[in-house]
């Protein structure tokens, strides 16, 4: 890589979520060949098969694209792809793909990256936020600020899903916001120009990531899985802990013992899903417990027995409540996760 005391954004450490793979080629189109920079990209990507996002940006561009090996070099003028299911990270001079709790219900997540890379290249890295929904990359965005480094926005009017875009907007100093097709000259451009001193104290205002025994790395704010910060009073989506947040921190961000990590909007659309899935569960519970007591009620009457009444407005009761929440389930609108 370059030398930090001439070189540019040397890392461009990318997020994209919904319509990610269309905005994903147009900029890296746009990538010159001698690019003095990697390219790194987390898209939100089913954890199940295999990926073709590398062939994809390989045939889009100048520049090759692949799933790295976890400690491969960083080298200029490649770009990196987190594969599925694996969080993509930054150490020093090397790409480190773990399988470390999910973050905004993801992994891998944006916010991991850009963290990660803000930790190792301080002002050198460019994070870059594309088209997606809610939240993820906001957190990770405002690191790479802090470190000293260039936020670029999709300009959300620009964006086919411009939820992320806006958060970012809404919650970090952004340097700059462009359309798709400005974005790639834009990224060469800071590639190429010095970029000024970095905060001196931007590595004790970022947490650490853990290693694979879920332990901090040495120095900094501790990392995921740690319970440093206050209760928040809400319990993680994904384990059922609870979730801790630092007093002031912006963007606030919720943490829970075993290392799951979210932002608000991400964490409001997972604890919808969660409810919604537990509603219609009730309502399964609520509809066979009405069909075994008309079942009772027909074995009673059939022997004679007295007490079918009882089983009569057990059923009447079970019906009635399944009735009020099905309508309740089928008036509410569907998550956007």
């Amino acid at each position: 890589m370059p030398s930090p005391e001439t070189s540019g954004c040397d890392i461009i450490a990318i997020g994209a979520s919904a319509g990610g793979v269309h905005a994903l080629r147009e900029v890296v189109e746009a990538l010159p060949a001698d690019l003095p920079a990697a390219v790194l990209v987390v898209l939100h990507l089913t954890p199940y098969g295999r990926s073709a996002l590398p062939a994809i940006l390989s045939r889009s561009g100048a520049l090759p694209a692949v799933h790295p090996e976890d400690g491969e070099a960083i080298r200029p003028g490649k770009i990196y792809i987190a594969p599925p299911d694996r969080h993509l990270t930054v150490e020093d001079s090397t790409v480190r793909l773990s399988r470390n709790a999910s973050e905004n219900g993801h992994r891998p997540a944006i916010d991991v990256l850009f963290r990660t890379a803000a930790l190792s290249y301080k002002r050198r890295v460019a994070g870059v936020v594309l088209t997606g929904n809610l939240d993820d990359g906001t957190s990770g965005l405002a690191a790479i600020k802090r470190c000293g480094g260039v936020a670029v926005v999709q300009d959300p009017k620009d964006a086919d899903y411009p939820g992320m875009p806006q958060s970012a907007l809404a919650n970090v100093v952004v340097d700059h916001v462009a359309p798709l097709a400005e974005i790639g000259p834009l990224l060469e451009r800071l590639a190429r120009e010095p970029r000024p001193a970095a905060p001196a104290d931007c590595d004790d205002q970022i947490e650490k990531e853990p290693d694979a025994m879920g332990v901090p790395r040495s120095g900094g704010v501790a990392g995921k899985g740690s319970t440093e910060g206050v209760p928040s009073g809400l319990t993680c989506p994904d384990c059922g802990g609870a979730l801790f947040e630092k007093p002031g921190e912006q963007p606030v961000h919720y943490r829970c013992r075993t290392g799951h990590a979210y932002s608000p909007e991400s964490l409001m659309a997972r604890q919808s899903g969660s409810l919604d899935a537990t509603l219609w569960a009730a309502l399964r519970a609520l509809e066979e417990n009405a069909a075994l007591a008309r079942r009772m009620v027909r074995r009673v009457g059939q022997h004679g027995d007295r007490g079918s009444e009882r089983y009569e407005k057990r059923a009447s009761d079970a019906e009635k409540h399944a009735k009020i929440l099905r309508e309740i389930l089928q008036e509410g609108g569907e998550p956007q996760i």
